[in-house]
């Protein structure tokens, strides 16, 4: 749907300028490479996205996802209030600095495997 996020997303509403968040595979790995056993989706993510270098994008790229779906970044990283369970038992969470969020332009259904295009 336009202007909204996933479906039973706490950031799904319309208000929000993080619709959808995303995380690339490759920060996950780092996570894993510390010792942790985490997997696409222990970050609360939306999406995980594999070979995007997603902080490279500046704020306003647009990224296509299979033949629907049109999301435009809005923000890169958060402010961690209270420290996720991740943080809690490792001191370090990947997602306050390499997650990145967005607003749905266009909606629809993404699949795993879905293709994204960046539009630059």
């Amino acid at each position: 749907m336009e202007d909204f996020g996933l479906i039973g997303d706490a950031h799904a509403d319309s208000a929000s300028h993080r619709q959808v968040s995303l995380l690339a595979i490759e920060s996950i790995e780092k996570m894993r490479q510390l010792g942790l056993e985490v997997n696409p989706g222990d970050f609360a993510e939306n999406l995980t996205t594999q070979g995007i270098d997603l902080l490279s994008l500046p704020l306003g790229t647009r990224l296509h996802i299979g033949d629907e779906v049109l999301l435009e970044i809005t923000q890169i990283g958060k402010e961690c209030h209270t420290g996720c369970a991740i943080f809690q038992q490792v001191g370090k969470c990947i997602m306050p600095e390499e997650g990145v969020f967005a607003r749905v332009i266009r909606g629809g259904e993404v699949k795993a495997g879905d293709e994204i295009r960046v539009e630059r």
